[in-house]
């Protein structure tokens, strides 16, 4: 796995091959089993939040949703549900997301981080050419404070083949699948944009 520091090239990627992939496909376990996405979040939930960021940086945008599906659908998006039974995790969210995507690239960010980066494309898809990389991540922090974020991802869709046999063969760490993948990680300064929000007290700090 290659690492990619604030690489600012101009991508030959552009927005028109890349679909968006909002994840809220969880049980929300930590926030009292709620829909983590239909949260209320500065007066409009969480996920209408979400997309207003992540819209402009790619060409549609669809949910992975397991529950609450009507309500996902009243945002007019498309809203499909995990393929793979169980909750097996954001992987098949990202799974889910592969089998409906009709662009090449597919870019997906989790439900409850409200401040992305509203470059998150364009870095990404920027070290995923450079690297010729399948796949790229964000991480923020350097050295030992290094921490990754994988849910906020671009990759290839020709990808899904692999992902679908790693879950067929019980994998579940999104990580350990980045790994057995060509992947690369890219750096972004603002580890405040990727804050996710986890739990009733974090979202009222944060309101």
């Amino acid at each position: 796995m290659s690492l990619n520091v604030n690489n600012t090239h101009p991508s030959a990627i552009q927005t028109g091959q890349i679909s968006g992939l909002i994840l809220a496909g969880g049980r929300g376990s930590r926030m009292g089993t709620v829909d983590k996405g239909l949260q209320s979040f500065r007066g409009e939930p969480m996920v209408q939040t979400v997309l207003q960021r992540l819209a402009p940086q790619v060409t549609q945008v669809m949910i992975n949703a397991n529950q609450n599906l009507e309500r996902y659908a009243a945002f007019g998006l498309p809203v499909w549900p995990d393929e793979k039974t169980g909750f097996a995790g954001p992987l098949a969210g990202l799974h889910a997301g592969l089998c409906h995507c009709d662009t090449d690239y597919l870019l997906s960010v989790p439900c409850d981080s409200p401040f992305l980066p509203s470059d998150l494309a364009m870095r990404l898809a920027t070290a995923l050419q450079t690297k010729n990389a399948e796949l790229a991540f964000a991480v923020t922090g350097r050295g030992d404070t290094l921490q990754s974020h994988p849910v906020f991802c671009l990759l290839k869709t020709a990808l899904l083949p692999q992902l679908a046999a790693y879950l067929d063969g019980g994998g579940r760490k999104v990580e350990a699948w980045f790994k057995s993948v060509n992947s690369c990680a890219v750096s972004f300064d603002e580890e405040a944009a990727f804050a996710n929000i986890n739990t009733i007290d974090e979202l009222q700090r944060l309101q």
